[in-house]
């Protein structure tokens, strides 16, 4: 964060953010070839393998001081737990390092992925329910119970993105599977009637109704992402009725962008939240938007 003058406001490095920079990076070198960008992004790629990296319980840990020192408290929102390994930010390096190697063709990158993917499938997903665990320590030991349908729809196809970019034959099927069931158990558990995906879980359970901007978008994809795979019109129909959803409830048809979310019958928090803030942008649904422009032209 900085303040109106450039200043910094907020020095905290916290690797969810850096991903987002490798991300931001990448996509810039893809629509203008400029070579800093990609050097840029290359360099932030080896801070957080040198700095954030955990080689004894592999993953990442998740905040630091402005001298990379790792801080008491690691949480990315008041919302979060204080635990120093997230699902939210191995998803979005799991995001970052798919994109930087469509342009970056490197061994240590390629190694890098995997794992992460590995960690996914190994420590991330629950193998009895289907969903992704949110909180851990540093061991890896399981920190919460409460899930995310925003999450694990838009799990499903971030995860089935990477193994297209791996192109390992063994592992790109464990993938396939595992980002199918992320997809089926969100559209059986997490789908209200009116084709809005609720927010939050515990165990086989919805524990709140809510709708989010940004799981409606997610669900709009990972719902045609699960179609392309299996050709299966159930999840077809599911990406289009969430869009339904979304055009009836969540655009806001008066002063334009999406609400940031509707009660359980669609009326918009008006006041509650901020419909543009540093959790609140045109991120979600402008790449949900250009995601679905891009799969339905093949």
């Amino acid at each position: 964060m900085v303040d109106a003058m450039g200043n910094p406001a907020e020095t905290k490095k916290q690797i969810y953010a850096q991903a987002f920079c490798i991300y931001a990076l990448s996509e810039y070198y893809r629509i203008t070839g400029d070579q800093d960008a990609l050097e840029w992004a290359k360099q932030i790629f080896r801070l957080i393998e040198e700095k954030s990296y955990d080689p004894a319980f592999p993953g990442y840990f998740e905040a630091f001081d402005r001298a990379w020192i790792l801080l008491e408290d690691v949480r990315l929102s008041e919302k979060d737990e204080n635990e120093r390994k997230t699902m939210n930010t191995h998803l979005h390096l799991l995001e970052a390092y798919t994109d930087l190697s469509r342009i970056w063709k490197s061994k240590d990158l390629k190694h890098q992925l995997e794992r992460l993917v590995e960690i996914f499938l190994d420590r991330i997903i629950d193998p009895e329910t289907g969903h992704f665990h949110l909180f851990f320590d540093d061991r890896w030991n399981i920190r919460s119970k409460a899930f995310s349908y925003g999450h694990d729809v838009e799990g499903s196809w971030l995860l089935f993105e990477a193994g297209e970019i791996l192109g390992c034959r063994g592992l790109s099927e464990k993938i396939e599977k595992s980002s199918l069931r992320l997809a089926e158990v969100t559209l059986k558990e997490g789908v209200d009637a009116d084709g809005g995906l609720m927010s939050k879980g515990d165990g086989y359970r919805v524990i709140d109704k809510d709708k989010h901007w940004w799981s409606q978008a997610e669900a709009m994809v990972g719902f045609l992402n699960a179609y392309q795979i299996t050709e299966d019109k159930k999840f077809y129909e599911a990406s289009y009725r969430c869009w339904d959803f979304v055009k009836t409830y969540m655009v806001d048809k008066e002063k334009g962008e999406w609400f940031f979310k509707t009660d359980k019958n669609g009326r918009p928090y008006y006041s509650e939240e901020n419909k543009v803030g540093p959790w609140k942008g045109p991120y979600h649904n402008t790449r949900a938007c250009l995601e679905i422009r891009r799969r339905l032209k093949r």
